[in-house]
C-alpha cells in the first residue's frame, strides 16, 4: 500500500488574447460581464415586478391632464425608478446576496445532516414501534375499552319532564 505516482505530459492550450504577459493577479476583463442586453432573469422568477409607468398611473379617456405634465411624471417615475434601484442595489445587493447565501447554506447543511438522517431513522424505526404499539393496544387499550363499553352498554338514561 505504497503511493504510486505516475507522470504526465500536460499541455495547456490558450489564445494568445487571453494569456497575461504581466506578473500578478490576471482579472477578467469586466467589459465581457457587463450587461449586454442578456436576460438576468432566465426563469422568470421575477416577471411580476416589469412595472412600467401606464401599469401604475392610467389616465381614462375622460380625464387627462395636461400634456407636459404627463410627460414630466412619465420622465420622472422612469428616472426615479431607475435612480433608485440602482442606488439601493449599490448598497444593498452585495449584503443581502451575502445574507442569503448564509441562510441557503445553512438551511441545506441542516437538512442535509440533521433532518434527512433523523427521517430516515425514524422511518428505520417506525415498523418496529408500530409493532409494539399494535402489542400495546391488543394486551391494554383493547380489553380496557371493552370493559368500559360493556359497562357502559348496561346503564340506560331516562329524561321526565315534570
Amino acid at each position: 500500500m505504497g503511493l504510486e505516482t505516475e507522470k504526465a505530459d500536460v499541455q495547456l492550450f490558450m489564445d494568445d488574447d487571453s494569456y497575461s504577459r504581466h506578473s500578478g493577479v490576471d482579472y477578467a476583463d469586466p467589459e465581457k460581464f457587463a450587461d449586454s442586453g442578456g436576460d438576468r432573469d432566465p426563469n422568470r422568477l421575477n416577471s411580476h415586478l416589469k412595472v412600467d409607468f401606464e401599469d401604475v398611473i392610467a389616465e381614462p379617456e375622460s380625464t387627462h391632464s395636461l400634456d407636459k405634465v404627463w410627460i414630466c411624471s412619465h420622465a420622472l417615475f422612469v428616472i426615479s425608478k431607475y435612480a433608485i434601484y440602482k442606488f439601493l442595489t449599490l448598497f444593498l445587493a452585495i449584503p443581502l446576496a451575502f445574507a442569503a447565501g448564509i441562510v441557503f447554506a445553512s438551511l441545506s447543511c441542516l437538512h442535509i445532516w440533521i433532518v434527512m438522517p433523523f427521517v430516515k431513522t425514524c422511518l428505520m424505526v417506525l415498523p418496529s414501534m408500530q409493532t409494539i404499539w399494535k402489542s400495546v393496544t391488543d394486551v391494554i387499550i383493547a380489553p380496557l375499552c371493552a370493559s368500559a363499553g360493556r359497562s357502559f352498554s348496561a346503564v340506560s338514561l331516562r329524561l321526565s319532564q315534570d
